[in-house]
């Protein structure tokens, strides 16, 4: 078994392509030694076990579009959810060692996955989605399907009580403020809410002697812990507050949570004891942690890294993980942070440059993470390690609307959906100019979904400031995508947007790049999916429609998967196409440059460094 990740630079003949998913292995409840994952296979995701105590691990799936959900229960039952292209399948188990394989309810047909609870009295509870709705399925493993309570919108299934009672759903009201308790009869015992800001299920503590489920609560500019008991209602945990994102997991034994926070493109992880109101530390080496999971003897496993270097397990206790195979590390090139003055804070940047040579400046890609909800990590990235590896300079831009950076940073939209951003992008743009740490001539944009969107909103917003773009599976009509895009996708225009394009259609029309698809100069290159169900097909084909009507020279790639993938060869395809296209038209005779002038690289008014706090 073998995992790296995905999309490092096109492999040399007669090697192959492998994929990663950034999660830690599940673990079993009553045997710490038996594992289960996805990893690599041949170039796909797929789950396999791993024994700890042998060192063994064994392929449990093998699907020819990849599998990457999984878990395992307390009797040592792999679970896996099998889908086709589209994204819609259902569950099914086997025994840790082998065996047949089971469906994990019988009588249903098959949905989106949203959500798989397993509690300690051997019940099972399934969320399967339909485009439109979400229904929980309650049975025993291996038995018949019981309908438990369908809700309307983009709900999920967030936990399930030790006792398999009690089932908590997050969104089930139509809205990410709000969470659901229902019994196993369907009914609703408790509807939850967060007045000022989201609130989110995280699951009920494992200990079997009371039902206690663990919430996030955004309040007052900042997050903190909440807890739920039946009777007892919500109870928020104001002393354990962050000014920036948080998630968190039970630990086995007593009433703790190991909180992972999020802050400034780098993470920390802290152990808060809920009876005693204390934080504590847990060290970890600076970077970012892209999962971790506590265990009982207060071991914590880690998945870390940094943009140097590729990801790597860890355990606070010495526990036996699967290993990475080793990729080249360090990752070739310099990194370093800059921040932007802006109109509502500075803006971060994580530039990655080639090692400094005679000439003049490389040429530069900004690649524009995806969400808007997420942002780039000071994390191992095998798109910034390939085009640093091939001579270009990365800014990876965290604009308004990221996380990481706090609640009134993700809420900043002051310029209009997309168009924030944009602004942004082109102010980062100025001040690497202004800086000497780029050319104007030869200045690319790269982005996928989200980031795709605002690859060709910049375009064409501001087409004179970009030499080349790739937008692959983007956004490119606001109004046709909520049409045909998926319950959440519209949940979170319509919240952006403030209404449906029928309500405000010219906020949506202001925002879309269809809008100024005549106005775009810089060569385009659009990579689309035709099953995609977030950033559907025909509104991408209407776009590259409208292209050619107004003349604009352009190329157009489409894959045959849906948004979200789990086999390298799409990858590969697409990265290959992308270098390739960026290579060509970047790499230009440059205009003589002066040497940079040395700048500061912290935020406005600090010295060089890391950010200091409250930023």
């Amino acid at each position: 078994m073998t995992a790296t990740a995905a999309g490092t630079a096109a492999p040399p003949p007669g090697t192959g392509f492998r994929v990663y998913r950034p999660a830690l292995p599940e673990v079993c409840p009553r045997d710490p030694a038996r594992m289960a994952l996805a990893a690599d296979a041949d170039g796909r995701c797929e789950i396999f076990t791993w024994n700890a105590a042998t060192g063994t691990a064994r392929q449990v799936t093998d699907s020819p579009d990849g599998t990457v959900h999984c878990a395992l229960d307390a009797d040592a039952r792999v679970w896996w959810f099998t889908e086709d292209r589209g994204g819609q399948g259902l569950w099914y188990f086997q025994d840790f060692e082998g065996g047949p394989r089971h469906p994990g309810l019988t009588g249903l047909r098959p949905g989106l996955p949203c959500g798989l609870a397993l509690s300690d009295a051997g019940t099972v509870a399934l969320g399967l989605g339909d485009g439109r709705s979400m229904t929980v399925h309650l049975g025993t493993p291996g038995g018949p399907a019981r309908p438990v309570r369908t809700v309307d919108g983009p709900a999920l299934l967030t936990g399930i009580s030790p006792s398999g009672g009690l089932l908590a759903l997050s969104g089930a009201a139509g809205s990410d403020r709000a969470v659901t308790l229902v019994t196993c009869s369907g009914a609703v015992l408790d509807q939850l809410s967060g007045r000022r800001g989201r609130l989110w299920a995280l699951g009920f503590a494992p200990t079997p002697a009371t039902t206690e489920l663990l919430l996030v609560q955004e309040d007052n500019g900042g997050y903190h812990l909440a807890s739920w008991r039946p009777g007892a209602g919500l109870r928020p945990h104001g002393w354990c507050r962050f000014d920036t994102e948080i998630t968190a997991r039970w630990y086995p034994e007593a009433r703790r949570v190991l909180i992972r926070h999020d802050r400034h493109g780098r993470s920390a992880l802290t152990t808060a004891d809920l009876d005693r109101r204390t934080l504590t530390p847990v060290p970890t080496p600076p970077g970012t942690l892209l999962d971790a999971v506590p265990h009982p003897g207060d071991d914590v496993h880690y998945l870390w890294t940094d943009t140097a270097t590729p990801p790597r397990t860890g355990s606070t206790a010495g526990t036996r993980l699967p290993a990475l195979p080793a990729l080249p590390a360090p990752a070739p090139g310099r990194h370093r942070d800059l921040w932007t003055p802006g109109p509502d804070g500075p803006v971060h940047t994580l530039l990655g440059e080639p090692e400094p040579t005679r000439g003049a400046r490389p040429p530069l890609v900004f690649l524009i993470h995806g969400g808007p909800a997420d942002h780039d990590r000071d994390a191992y990235d095998p798109q910034v390690h390939s085009l640093i590896a091939s001579g270009f300079a990365v800014a990876r831009v965290n604009y308004r609307g990221s996380t990481g950076y706090g609640p009134a940073w993700r809420a900043a939209y002051g310029e209009g959906v997309g168009l924030t951003q944009v602004a942004d992008l082109v102010a980062v743009r100025a001040d690497l100019l202004r800086r000497g740490l780029a050319r104007e001539d030869a200045i690319g944009l790269w982005g996928t979904s989200w980031g795709g969107y605002l690859t060709l909103l910049a375009l064409g917003t501001r087409p004179d400031l970009w030499q080349a773009g790739v937008a692959v599976k983007p956004v490119a009509d606001c109004a046709a995508a909520h049409r045909t895009g998926t319950p959440a996708l519209r949940a979170l225009d319509e919240r952006l947007f403030g209404g449906t394009p029928e309500a405000v259609p010219g906020r949506y029309a202001r925002s879309s790049p269809v809008h100024y698809a005549a106005e775009v100069r810089a060569p385009l290159l659009v990579i689309a999916a035709t099953r995609d169900a977030k950033c559907p097909p025909g509104q991408v084909r209407s776009y590259l429609a409208a292209l050619h009507r107004a003349g604009v020279a352009h190329e157009s790639r489409w894959l045959d998967t849906g948004h979200d993938g789990y086999t390298g060869t799409h990858h590969v395809a697409a990265l290959q196409h992308a270098m390739g296209f960026l290579g060509r038209h970047l790499r230009r005779t440059p205009r003589p440059t002066e040497p940079p002038v040395p700048q500061r690289t912290g935020p406005p008014g600090a010295p060089a460094g890391p950010a200091p706090p409250g930023m």
